[in-house]
């Protein structure tokens, strides 16, 4: 599996969040080296669990979605004994 990465951008927000989650859950105050550090870890040891959860439901909600179509197309099919006669 190809390493998970962010953009700079997404980097600064989460280590953000994280730094915010230590001093308002946990007080105590952590510097951003060692909540970037943090990041890394949980990306490389746990990421690849809410990676693959994602891909399942988005497995399942396509699934879901083509059961619908298939009932829908099932739904215009019409009576054989009908002639092929058309509405």
């Amino acid at each position: 599996m190809k390493k998970i990465e962010f953009s700079k951008e997404a980097k600064t927000t989460i280590v953000s969040s994280i730094r915010r989650y230590f001093e308002t859950e946990l007080d105590q105050s952590i510097g951003v080296l060692p909540a970037e550090f943090l990041l890394d870890f949980f990306a490389d040891e746990i990421g690849a669990h809410y990676y693959n959860q994602g891909l399942r439901d988005a497995q399942a909600a396509l699934l879901k979605k083509m059961e619908d179509l298939a009932e829908d197309i099932y739904l215009l099919e019409r009576d054989e004994k009908s002639k092929g006669t058309i509405p």
